[in-house]
């Protein structure tokens, strides 16, 4: 009887149940040849028989990386030498749903890593083999249309919808775990925290002085003062810091490149980032998007390199703050820039789901003229996909890993926010944002006043003779 190693060349392995089933017919056929330690050789194509790990691990190891090419007859997992490829309707794959679509999500992941780590050199990737832990594990006996990390990604989901406190969470998985005792379920919100950020898109948490003049970031990461002020890093009780150090501000970023990069990810997503190419308005005199604009336009004319490649992110910047709290008595602003793309069409690059939280600036007060020390980390990063750019791989493109590189071609926002933002004063003499230097304005009973708008009116408007 022969076998089927046609599963072996598959590409997107996560959404083929053909790969999965022949994946767990090899590990089927390769356990009786273990050594004594329990270590058999990996063919993936990272390992190539070279280096030999446990048989659980081998399902990681081959999903991540793929099954190496020109091993055709697996001599080191049982089969005879003399074997001829064939035909063999591999078993079921062993407990796991053929339809969780967790597959798909950890292949669009790995398979970003895999790129990579071609294009930069191997690296580890043992950080998945928890969440493959949990994709293999029912969450329940005799329950098969969930498994456990599926649930998991669920359940948490629902918590973020509704505003479900830590704690409460908590309460949920022991009354779970009480109700149904054979349940295989994490303990608690820390242990399912600490799996999701294995997924990636996680944040840096970066220190802020009390007086809001410096981040303890890079060179003043390891510094227990302000270089600006002096003021200490940690709160003080007494005048001495206490047992745990805490902070008196924290910055929350959320990098941008790796975000972008999983929009690149996945091929429905990948096809929607070229729509400002292939799906804008062929009329010239309607706008529908804002590559319809001359803004637009002007900027492709000043970088041909950037605007050759339709891959390229165009990115816009919005800013405001809010009281988290919902309680308007209560003095506090805290400050989220969100950053939105502008290469999907205009029927997604609004939607919730595809806003990209960059920075949560903590309050409690906003960070007027202080925004350039909170957009640090941002301005640097964005900087770098500039210039350098970043290796990505685009699941719509045969040509696999390209150098992504991103602008940011305008900011939203209201007047005291492009206040804090510019730095230009949105208040007093030269508050506008048009005429700077030369405002017409003059003190009034006190107050501030603009005169002059009416240079702005057609020649013949009936308004500039109007009193």
């Amino acid at each position: 009887m022969t076998i089927d190693k046609s599963w072996t060349t598959i590409r997107r392995r996560g959404s083929s149940n053909e790969f999965w089933n022949g994946l767990q017919h090899f590990l089927q056929m390769a356990k009786p040849f273990v050594n004594d330690r329990g270590f058999i050789k990996c063919p993936c194509r990272r390992c190539l028989n070279n280096a030999s790990h446990q048989l659980e691990d081998l399902e990681s190891h081959i999903f991540r990386n793929g099954f190496m090419f020109g091993y055709n007859q697996w001599i080191h997992h049982g089969e005879p030498a003399t074997a001829n490829a064939g035909t063999m309707v591999a078993g079921p794959s062993g407990g796991i749903p053929e339809t969780d679509e967790m597959f798909d999500v950890l292949d669009d992941i790995i398979s970003e890593d895999a790129d990579e780590d071609a294009v930069g050199g191997p690296s580890s990737n043992d950080q998945y083999d928890d969440l493959f832990a949990a994709l293999r594990s029912e969450l329940h006996p005799g329950v098969s249309s969930f498994s456990s990390l599926n649930f998991l990604v669920k359940l948490m989901h629902l918590k973020v919808l509704n505003k479900w406190t830590n704690k409460s969470f908590d309460e949920l998985l022991k009354l779970l775990k009480l109700a149904f005792p054979k349940i295989n379920l994490v303990e608690s919100h820390y242990e399912a925290k600490k799996l999701m950020t294995k997924m990636g898109l996680g944040y840096s948490s970066i220190h802020v002085c009390k007086n809001d003049c410096a981040l303890f970031w890079k060179e003043n990461s390891l510094k227990d003062t302000c270089p600006v002020c002096s003021e200490s890093r940690w709160k003080l009780q007494s005048g001495k810091r206490s047992g745990k150090n805490v902070p008196h501000k924290v910055l929350r970023y959320f990098p941008v490149g790796p975000r972008l990069k999983r929009l690149f990810a996945t091929s429905k997503t990948a096809k929607l980032m070229r729509w400002h190419s292939t799906g804008k308005s062929k009329d010239n005199d309607v706008m529908r998007h804002p590559v319809d604009g001359k803004s637009w336009q002007e900027f492709d004319k000043r970088h041909p390199q950037f605007g050759g490649d339709v891959r390229n992110v165009r990115l816009g910047l919005a800013a405001d703050g809010f009281n988290p709290f919902g309680n308007m008595s209560l003095s506090y602003s805290m400050w989220p820039v969100v950053l939105t793309t502008y290469n999907l069409p205009p029927w997604i690059c609004m939607k919730a789901e595809y806003l990209m939280l960059s920075l949560l600036i903590p309050g409690p007060q906003s960070p007027g003229k202080d925004m350039d020390v909170f957009l640090r980390p941002l301005i640097d990063e964005l900087k770098e996909l500039w210039v350098h750019g970043l290796d990505t791989r685009d699941a719509a493109s045969e040509n696999g890993v390209f150098r992504m590189r991103a602008s940011l071609l305008w900011t939203v926002n209201d007047f005291p926010a492009r206040s804090s933002l510019s730095g230009w004063s949105g208040q007093g003499y030269r508050a506008c944002p048009t005429c700077n230097e030369d405002t017409p304005s003059m003190r009034v009973i006190g107050k501030t006043a603009y005169f002059g708008h009416r240079r702005f009116l057609p020649t013949n408007h009936h308004w500039r003779s109007n009193l």
